[in-house]
């Protein structure tokens, strides 16, 4: 580890190779927290390279807990977290508008760590059992299209890094992990990251990967499509920047998105938005995000289009109906 670390204060790279077996011996507890805190600082402050990812990656998929979700063509919408917002649990709730739209989701998630509720929090808040039965994951995504796994059941590297993740209480390679490492490799992804740099090393890693995908940003710094500002979304098929007006939004303030200061606050918003009483910020934050979603699987429609279908979703009361078969199933 002293080596590696003098290698990255001087601004050297490591190989795929290199990543890989770093991460392998830090899942094993080879490394003490304090060093694991140094080598996750110095990547924060030098940046991380397209190779030092995917080795990384390769490290946790090798370890996973497999699923097999091959026959079902589902999507992930996840958010890299760490931009310091404290938005309420956009990417989730977008999870069961798409669902609610009749396509399947496999939202890989995790608790919070630089904000107040992670995925895992509120789906946790709801009295959801988290597990990683094949079998039990498998008729949730029969049944209400969704099916969750929780990160620390499937990555067990992810679990042994979580005390220093949450000392730190920043963004680190391990936010930019999250999304990647989704165990039955989604055949979609819609992933909002933090800044255009992340942007460009998704989008690299993405076409590495033959996965077929959007990564949006928005331009003040949201991991998701905000609509407080304008926001950049990157697909196989086209780069654009859009205005929220583009696409008939009125633009968000950003308190509107404030995710509350409890876990409980977070599950009364999220409830909110699916039952049709949330704000019009609130709702329309979600609908845009699942429509870009929808146009990753169905890439011939126009974004208009899908955000039709993911309106039609929500406010058709699909969405609430899918979220209540998948608590009754996974309580």
């Amino acid at each position: 580890m002293k080596q590696i670390l003098n290698r990255l204060f001087h601004h050297e790279e490591l190989t795929t190779e290199e990543a890989r077996t770093l991460l392998q011996e830090i899942s094993t507890g080879r490394y003490a927290d304090a060093q694991i805190a140094a080598l996750l600082t110095a990547f924060q402050m030098r940046g991380i390279t397209v190779d030092e990812l995917i080795g990384f990656r390769q490290a946790l998929m090798e370890t996973r807990v497999p699923v097999d979700f091959s026959p079902y063509h589902p999507i992930d919408i996840v958010g890299t977290g760490g931009d310091g917002k404290n938005t309420f649990n956009i990417s989730t709730c977008a999870c069961f508008v798409v669902a609610g739209a009749g396509y399947k989701v496999a939202k890989h998630g995790n608790y919070g760590a630089t904000s107040v509720s992670g995925a895992s929090n509120v789906i946790e808040e709801h009295g959801v059992r988290f597990t990683a039965d094949a079998d039990r994951l498998r008729h949730s995504m029969d049944v209400c299209n969704v099916a969750y796994l929780h990160a620390q059941l499937f990555s067990p590297a992810m679990k042994s890094v979580a005390p220093v993740r949450r000392a730190l209480g920043v963004r680190t390679l391990f936010n930019l992990l999250g999304p990647l490492v989704n165990p039955c490799q989604p055949a979609y992804q819609l992933l909002g990251v933090a800044d255009l740099a992340q942007m460009r090393l998704y989008t690299q890693v993405f076409y590495r990967l033959g996965v077929d995908f959007a990564v949006v940003n928005s331009l003040d710094s949201y991991d998701e499509i905000s609509l407080t500002d304008e926001f950049k979304v990157m697909t196989r098929h086209y780069e654009r920047i859009y205005r929220p007006q583009d696409l008939g939004f009125k633009a968000t303030r950003p308190q509107e998105l404030f995710g509350g200061a409890s876990k409980a606050d977070a599950a009364r918003i999220f409830d909110e938005v699916l039952t049709g009483r949330a704000t019009r910020a609130q709702r329309q934050c979600v609908i845009v995000n699942a429509g870009f979603a929808i146009q990753v699987m169905e890439p011939e429609k126009e974004i208009e289009a899908c955000i039709a279908l993911a309106r039609e979703s929500l406010e058709s009361g699909r969405a609430l109906e899918m979220f209540r078969k998948f608590l009754e199933i996974n309580r």
